[in-house]
């Protein structure tokens, strides 16, 4: 047991994690650099340290610095929140080896699963369903590399083992172009994530990408809490996320959350998690597991009634989960459309300061949001600066009160993406949903949004 947490983020993750320890009557220690020492978390906080400078590499991914500040403040827990280190099982493991807990898997699980190659062959022999490919990272030998690829079949994708977000990855749809697609994933692979090993899976033309939440406690008990599509992306990066899955069976539904559930059973994993498919063709395909809270949890909060923060945290302190699959119900359908301080169609981050914030209200809508009227959004880290959530009886109802939500919302002195997430309410292939991942970037490349009503001053 342990009665204050360490927050080793920022934002609005940290916020979100602070209220769920208020929640539980626990105390908290806000980790932040020289760059966040405005930020509303640490001053709601019971104590705040300063852990660097405000690089992320001399700050929130000083290892040493965190763990110093937590024996300093008397923490017994640290919560990564997502991103940073929260998927490090270097942290992890420093963190258990100073005695306190870490707020969510075991450093193996998270050494096991962060590993593309050593993930997939855990989940093939849990009856995980897997994209065809090769089970191991791919060898040095040419030859050997061209006949894995001719065995799975063109076209393929060769992708980073021990990283995602669309780096060390090249897509490949003849043998000319192999050679070449290995070495440049190899070397974007190495510089990236530090582990220049890639594998090879056969590529999917035209899949969605689908999610499913999990949950798993230290007493032999694991239940998924429904699915989340999360195919409006722009390259590999998550625009909207919603629940449920427009389309897609709840039977087919119910059976690969069940093999999850078993799959965290099977590696020993505690905690919160996302394992992630492409689903095509009726068809679902493992890609990778997230071993953290992810940005879009509140869309399965809203649909699930349950807290996934607090359940985190009460699994970290040696808790049973309280319920069981049988009482987990899906009810509604959510929205949530990532704020981002960047330009909303040339993508360019766009930091400053936040002249006026006026946040949206009304039944069925939440906003996870540390923004406030003075605030200056650092241009040092990601610029998600808000989480625009709605939630209605059907799909429909929730699409039209993100409608009015968008409009609402007011941010003035710095250009967000809202205007972008305005027009994709009104695009009839979001309306119409099953869109596959590709969806936006076609809609882009084919000119079909253009601005309207100028920038988002207000």
């Amino acid at each position: 047991m342990f009665d204050t947490v360490l927050i080793a983020n920022r934002g609005e993750i940290a916020l979100r994690i602070l209220r769920a320890c208020r929640d539980l009557g626990l105390k908290t220690v806000a980790a932040h650099s020289e760059a966040d020492v405005e930020l509303r978390h640490v001053a709601l906080a019971d104590r705040a340290i300063c852990i660097g400078p405000a690089p992320s590499a001399q700050s929130y991914l000083n290892i040493g610095e965190i763990i110093a500040a937590a024996r300093l403040a008397g923490a017994g827990a640290v919560h990564p929140g997502y991103g940073f280190l929260a998927e490090s099982a270097a942290f992890a493991e420093a963190v258990e080896e100073a005695g306190l807990v870490f707020i969510g898997p075991s450093s193996a699980a998270i050494r096991m699963m962060g590993d593309k190659v050593s993930a997939k062959r855990a989940m093939i022999a849990a009856g995980v369903p897997c994209v065809p490919g090769s089970e191991d990272a791919l060898p040095q030998d040419g030859a050997a590399v061209r006949a894995t690829a001719a065995a799975v079949g063109y076209p393929v994708i060769v992708k980073a083992a021990g990283g995602g977000g669309g780096r060390g990855m090249r897509i490949v749809r003849e043998e000319a172009a192999l050679a070449e697609a290995v070495s440049l994933a190899r070397e974007e692979a190495g510089r990236a994530f530090g582990n220049p090993e890639v594998y090879l899976e056969k590529f999917l033309e035209h899949p969605r990408h689908v999610e499913i939440q999990v949950l798993a406690d230290r007493h032999g008990n694991a239940v998924w809490l429904g699915e989340r599509d999360c195919s409006m992306q722009r390259r590999h990066q998550k625009i909207i996320e919603e629940a449920p899955a427009p389309g897609i069976a709840r039977e087919a539904i119910a059976e690969i959350g069940d093999l999850c559930a078993e799959a965290c059973l099977s590696i020993s994993y505690t905690g919160a998690g996302t394992f992630e498919f492409l689903y095509e063709d009726g068809r679902f395909y493992f890609i990778e597991m997230n071993t953290r809270v992810q940005v879009e949890h509140p869309v399965t909060e809203l649909v699930t009634g349950i807290d996934i923060v607090r359940e985190q945290i009460l699994i970290a302190q040696g808790e049973e989960l309280s319920f069981g699959q049988q009482d987990v119900r899906i009810r509604g359908h959510a929205l949530e459309c990532r704020i981002n301080a960047e330009d909303p169609f040339s993508f360019r981050p766009h930091p400053g300061r936040v002249e006026r914030w006026t946040p949206p209200g009304g039944p069925g809508i939440r906003v996870d949001s540390h923004l406030y009227g003075g605030y200056t959004v650092p241009p040092h880290y990601d610029s998600l600066v808000a989480k625009l959530l709605a939630y209605g009886a059907t799909r429909a109802e929730a699409v039209r009160r993100m409608r009015g939500a968008l409009a609402e919302m007011e941010v003035a002195g710095i250009a967000t993406n809202a205007p972008l997430h305005r027009i994709l309410m009104e695009e009839p292939g979001f309306a119409a949903g099953g869109f596959d991942i590709h969806h936006l970037e076609r809609l882009i490349e084919g000119g079909l949004l253009e601005v309207r009503g100028g920038d988002d001053a207000g």
